[in-house]
């Protein structure tokens, strides 16, 4: 299957990175998209994706650009990433966070609810698998990943359906997982959205580690970001969503001492401030379905 995937939010994305004769990490390249369309104006793109089928279709579609560098690598890795390029700074760093339409479509990857596959889930097709998690997970963490991750207000009920269906065989597939996920849900909630899609997310979650990943990945692009240089994010559910919006804010806030101090002692000062918060239009929207719970957020750094 060719690696298609329609980015949210592409074109302003794009201009909010302010590309031009600039160096820009694409942290989560996949097609190359984003990346592509960068390197018309950047004097570098540092393509990166855990994916090894994502490497693959990047070498083929912009291996030949000399200001695009390609590298199989995790974007929490920046700092190591650019050190390995002899590469201080960087005046962008971009992140398309989720699965991708490819990973999406591609049913042997295991990510998808609609398509039957081995459970797998996994971003680098390697590492536990989300049928690791479903088959070894006590029934106690099976339901806090659920929990958490997923937000699944039936967490409990369909973690003890899973250790009971575990325990006469090993689930090994989607549409049993998912099975098992309806049976666990009372008729009404089965008419609210696919019954599996919260699952499915925390799984996902947990299988990648995402959460933590992005939480990392901010921390030290913010520290390898130049003076003026921004850091774009695209999330696709409120957990993402809220990390990015935090961690800008932190960086965004002043003074931290108490309000009764009469003058300001801690000498924090804003490290940069958020450029804007923008979701699909309608327009897009009707083109692309899956942008439904996109939100782009864009932080400059002072």
């Amino acid at each position: 299957m060719e690696f298609v995937h329609k980015s949210v939010l592409f074109n302003e994305t794009v201009k909010a990175l302010n590309a031009e004769n600039k160096i820009i990490v694409d942290g989560t390249a996949g097609g190359g998209g984003h990346s592509g369309e960068l390197a018309k104006y950047a004097k570098k793109v540092i393509a990166v994706d855990r994916d090894p089928d994502a490497v693959s279709v990047l070498k083929k579609r912009l291996g030949g650009k000399n200001n695009v560098t390609i590298v199989h690598n995790t974007f929490s890795n920046i700092k190591s990433i650019l050190n390995e390029l002899n590469i201080t700074g960087i005046d962008g760093f971009l992140l398309d966070l989720g699965v991708s339409s490819f990973q999406l479509d591609t049913a042997d990857r295991g990510f998808s609810f609609h398509k039957d596959a081995l459970l797998d889930m996994r971003m680098s097709k390697s590492g536990l698998s989300a049928r690791d998690v479903v088959n070894t997970y006590s029934e106690e963490e099976l339901s806090n990943v659920i929990y958490k991750y997923g937000e699944e207000k039936f967490s409990r009920r369909i973690a003890s359906n899973i250790v009971k269906k575990r325990s006469d065989k090993p689930i090994e597939t989607t549409f049993e997982l998912v099975d098992i996920i309806k049976s666990s849900m009372p008729q009404k909630a089965l008419r609210d959205g696919h019954p599996a899609r919260r699952t499915f997310q925390a799984i996902r979650i947990e299988v990648n580690g995402e959460l933590d990943e992005l939480k990392t990945a901010l921390d030290n692009a913010f520290d390898c970001l130049n003076i003026g240089g921004r850091i774009a994010v695209i999330t696709f559910h409120s957990l993402e969503d809220r990390i990015v919006k935090e961690k800008f804010n932190d960086w965004c806030r002043g003074c931290i001492c108490p309000k009764e101090f009469p003058v300001c002692v801690c000498g924090n000062k804003p490290k940069g401030k958020t450029l804007k918060s923008i979701s699909p239009s309608e327009k897009e929207l009707e083109e692309n379905p899956r942008a439904r719970s996109a939100r782009l957020r864009v932080f400059e750094k002072y």
